[in-house]
């Protein structure tokens, strides 16, 4: 991978690591339904207005943008609200790396390696570890809930794959468009109108920078990068990158809200990572490096 593109993925992969406590700063006094509501209306508006629908089946944008705004990011959110700490979600949200692997075998007949089941089985036993330092109830709900939006997030990659949509960009904008009245909608029916009439005493301007850094550095700016570089390298190289995300939400949360890691959450969280590392691990085939042997010399 060229510098300036490695360049790019540590700076997304920084920007979503960072986005999960400074969600945290926005959820102060926000209902997380409709803070997640309001991060995807600016998403697409007014960019919509301008940019073209992308030429693929309607269904396929609509549907992601469903289960990309509710089904993932208002769970995260939620989740974050009732207990979970955003280090640990910016982690627990990766499994749905196996979440993908496991549709792909199940929909498109992609053979799962051994790597990956023991990465799998690795990073499982890490979330254990996590899940029985949780205590309460509406601890153990946020951490489900969590697990519940990685599952979502790799339905979501299935709705990409299945688009073949090349304009990931305008893909997203208009996605944008459909999860907000639902998030709107979800947030009146758990809390009734107390929400939306004490949000103009919410808005503070920490509120206000956090919204604008998830709409357009955490959604615009991070998806065009990331989907750039998924066009010009194999998924088997870009993938592995995602493992700075937890690193740089933890480190971020530990800086920024003063959050705390136990020794047992360390150990899991190593654990994870290490699992993740391993199911995403792809020798490098000896064809290749032969190539690259003769290209050298």
């Amino acid at each position: 991978m060229q510098k300036k593109h490695l360049l790019l993925a540590i700076i997304v992969t920084l920007i979503w690591g960072v986005n999960f406590p400074i969600t945290k700063l926005g959820l102060h006094g926000i209902d997380p339904f409709l803070l997640t509501g309001i991060r995807f209306a600016l998403a697409a508006f007014p960019l919509v207005m301008f940019i073209r629908r992308p030429a693929v089946k309607f269904r396929y944008v609509a549907a992601y943008g469903l289960i990309f705004g509710l089904g993932m990011w208002g769970v995260i959110n939620y989740g974050i609200q009732v207990g979970v700490s955003p280090g640990i979600a910016s982690l627990v949200i990766q499994l749905s790396v196996f979440f993908t692997m496991g549709w792909g075998a199940l929909l498109f007949n992609e053979k799962l390696r051994r790597a990956q089941w023991l990465g799998a089985s690795i990073a499982l036993l890490g979330l254990a570890g996590i899940i029985s330092t949780r205590q309460g109830g509406h601890a153990m709900l946020g951490m489900l809930l969590i697990v519940f939006s990685a599952v979502a997030w790799s339905v979501g990659n299935v709705i990409i794959k299945q688009s073949g949509t090349r304009e990931i960009f305008s893909f997203l904008v208009w996605a944008s468009l459909f999860p907000a009245i639902p998030l709107f909608l979800v947030a009146w029916l758990m809390h009734g109108n107390a929400p939306f009439e004490n949000l103009q005493h919410s808005l503070d301007l920490t509120s206000t920078l956090s919204i604008l850094f998830q709409v357009c550095l955490a959604t615009h700016f991070a998806y065009w990068g990331w989907n750039s570089l998924l066009r010009l390298y194999p998924v088997s190289t870009v993938a592995p990158l995602s493992l700075l995300i937890p690193v740089f939400g933890i480190s971020s949360s530990m800086l920024i809200l003063g959050e705390q890691v136990s020794t047992l959450d360390r150990a899991a969280i190593v654990t994870i990572i290490f699992g993740l590392a391993v199911g995403l691990y792809r020798k490098v085939p000896a064809s290749f490096t032969a190539a690259a042997s003769m290209k050298d010399a």
